[in-house]
């Protein structure tokens, strides 16, 4: 009876491919692909062109207020400029280096447009972002933008790093591609480079807690158990990466846990 099956089987898929084909795809199911079937994650992934530009002006958007704030009085155009610069493609610099890749800034010439726009904007009209903090609301879309795009790049360097270095002692790199991740979510705290160890000095900050933390999560993920038969599990690392900065971004660039604190005292 087997036997007849099995031949039966052997010609239907013979005469009729398609309808194999189909029996085949239905059985493959996703039961966690509601994920990424939907407009916010369409979003938080930067599939498109036009949505990646503009979360990049968010996101040097916000390293230019820093910048800025940070600036010393009377500092010439230049300073401010390569100043923002290194602070928004810090990462993208150092860890193209490490693993022996063009620098992010070389790369893709939509980062330095980014930054030459969000430049003028705090250069020539500085009550743009003077108007952006007294609303918690458009600040909120600002982090959400920025983290968005750090969120893509410590992913992308995680994973890049992991795929450039060769396993020592484990099956697979352990610590260097959780260090080019972490660098690459808060490498411009450290650039220009004679800043030292100051960024550190009161302590990690908290992009540089989160990036740690969201390299390593993704490295293990990606190269244990834990991501085997999970169908785009990359995709889906990416999803949870972003969702998780993004939390973490407005907790600390609205002041959320400082408001928890006061109302506890």
């Amino acid at each position: 009876i087997q036997r007849q099956q099995s031949q039966r089987a052997k010609i239907v898929s013979h005469l009729f491919p398609n309808m194999a084909r189909k029996q085949i795809v239905e059985e493959i199911v996703d039961p966690t692909g509601w994920m990424l079937d939907n407009d916010l994650a369409n979003f938080l992934l930067l599939r498109q062109k036009e949505v990646l530009f503009m979360c990049m002006i968010g996101y040097t958007l916000l390293h230019g207020s820093k910048v800025f704030a940070a600036a010393p009085k009377g500092a010439s155009v230049s300073y401010k400029l390569v100043s923002m610069i290194l602070a928004c493609t810090g990462g993208g610099i150092l860890v193209p280096l490490f693993i022996n890749a063009i620098p992010v800034p070389l790369a893709n010439d939509a980062y330095p447009i980014a930054i030459l726009v969000s430049f003028a904007i705090h250069h020539y009209f500085p009550i743009v972002w003077e108007v952006i903090k007294l609303s918690p609301l458009i600040k909120g879309c600002v982090v959400v933008l920025y983290e968005a795009v750090r969120a893509k790049v410590v992913l992308t360097f995680t994973l890049a790093a992991g795929a450039a270095i060769s396993p020592s002692v484990f099956g697979f790199p352990l610590f260097g591609p959780i260090m080019c991740g972490t660098v690459g979510g808060c490498g411009g705290a450290f650039l220009p480079l004679n800043k030292g160890l100051d960024p550190v000095l009161a302590g990690m900050q908290p992009p540089m807690t989160s990036a740690f933390v969201g390299a390593a999560l993704v490295h293990f993920f990606m190269n244990t158990s834990l991501s085997e038969g999970i169908i785009d599990a990359k995709e889906k690392a990416h999803l949870h990466l972003a969702v998780f900065f993004i939390l973490v971004g407005l907790a600390n660039g609205l002041n959320l846990g400082a408001a928890a604190k006061v109302k506890k005292e």
